[in-house]
């Protein structure tokens, strides 16, 4: 089996060991390291094989904002996900701008930790609905009456929009709209030149943003 490398990133190093035995407790996963800023964490990316980075996003020397930047320059591969606080909108905001794959509450459950950093390996957006209304509200405007219209997006790519903002993976799309994986892509690159977005974070943001998400 091959397992999900995973890089652990926290000044705290209490918070690091606790982390690493908890994850450490799945079979899938295997905790290759684990470091105590993002500086730091870009290092151990460039010398070793990482799959998902565990970022916390308030770390004194290179915090999880500055750290997500560097990796995903360095590998845009590596996928990033953020633990934060109900307290860090902006920091959340300019990780998931510089590519993080979502984010998690730190006092998340250990099942819930373990399916994100899955779902993100994966592709997936990981977003705690706790607080994504939070995030979004803050910098959200009115919601537009017709964003088909504006943007001149079909029905599909609507539903497609809305999938993507319930975090399903291509594949599950493609199941759910009896379409085939090839043409879910093909979509997708049409809906992100439409928007003038990089990539599925910044779609499902815009969904949650003008009320597209379910």
């Amino acid at each position: 089996m091959n397992k999900i490398k995973v890089l652990i990133v926290d000044d705290e190093k209490l918070i690091r060991k606790g982390l690493k035995i908890i994850l450490s407790s799945y079979e899938d996963l295997e905790i290759i390291g684990d470091v105590s800023d993002g500086y730091e964490a870009l290092e151990f990316c460039k010398q070793n094989d990482v799959d998902v980075v565990l970022m916390d996003i308030r770390m004194k020397l290179c915090d999880g904002v500055l750290g997500t930047r560097l990796i995903k320059e360095y590998n845009p591969d590596i996928s990033v996900l953020i633990l934060t606080t109900f307290n860090d909108d902006k920091y959340i905001k300019d990780a998931m701008n510089f590519g993080a794959s979502g984010y998690l509450l730190k006092d998340s459950s250990d099942e819930i930790l373990y399916e994100g950093i899955r779902s993100s390996f994966t592709g997936n957006i990981v977003l705690d609905k706790n607080i994504i209304s939070k995030v979004i509200s803050s910098t959200s405007a009115k919601p537009n009456i017709d964003i088909r219209a504006k943007y001149n997006l079909s029905e599909k790519e609507i539903n497609i929009i809305k999938l993507i903002s319930k975090g399903l993976s291509n594949r599950e799309i493609s199941h759910e709209l009896f379409l085939s994986e090839g043409t879910i892509k093909n979509n997708i690159t049409n809906i992100l030149n439409k928007l003038n977005l990089r990539d599925r974070t910044q779609i499902a943001i815009f969904a949650f943003k003008n009320d597209i998400a379910e």
